[in-house]
């Protein structure tokens, strides 16, 4: 059983961002998403999220480290770093490990790296991988301008967007049945009008 009802999202500013309390009015958030951070701020700020002993783990982290040109082996490490110190220090808490998101064209190939590592390691330490390339990425890598205005940040309907995938993870992490809820598809997708 979870350490607690808790539900810890970890991340950078796309995650600070999130309206998460308000999204998952029944649960209760730790909003743990801090402007800027690489995946080396979230390792040395880790303990405050082991402490707070979440029963679920939301983890998206990766793309500030591009800025800062570190190699995909530096993320991925990183990140395996993460998710097995969560694992070991939160043995019962359920883990969610989201894809980097795709951002500019120039960053693609990188990105893909990157989130084909991740989906190969998330389950040797029983995370679940969320991969949201291909819902968020048009046909070259670049994240779709409908979501972003600046090719990085998220807007409203990017949001919107994240979360249709997003509540389905979850679900499917805690052995729920889906809820019954409009499906959300991107614009060009939803047919006739």
């Amino acid at each position: 059983m979870p350490g607690s009802s808790v539900t810890a999202f970890i991340g950078d500013s796309l995650t600070e961002a999130g309206r998460w309390q308000e999204w998952f009015s029944d649960e209760e958030v730790a909003n743990y998403g801090v402007g800027g951070d690489t995946t080396d701020d979230v390792i040395s700020r880790l303990s405050q999220v082991i402490e707070a002993r979440p029963g679920t783990v939301v983890l998206l982290i990766g793309t500030n480290d591009l800025a800062w040109r570190r190699s995909a082996e530096h993320v991925v490490r990183n990140i395996e770093t993460i998710l097995v110190t969560l694992r070991r220090d939160l043995p019962d808490s359920q883990i969610l490990v989201q894809s980097v998101m795709p951002r500019d064209r120039e960053s693609a190939e990188i990105v893909r790296e990157i989130n084909r590592h991740l989906w190969q390691f998330a389950p040797s330490v029983r995370a679940q991988y969320l991969d949201l390339w291909p819902l968020l990425a048009l046909p070259d890598g670049e994240l779709n301008p409908e979501y972003s205005q600046d090719r990085l940040h998220l807007n409203d309907t990017g949001y919107e967007a994240w979360l249709s995938e997003l509540r389905p993870a979850l679900e499917a992490l805690r052995g729920l049945p889906p809820s019954s809820r409009a499906i959300y598809l991107p614009k060009g997708l939803a047919g006739p009008t």
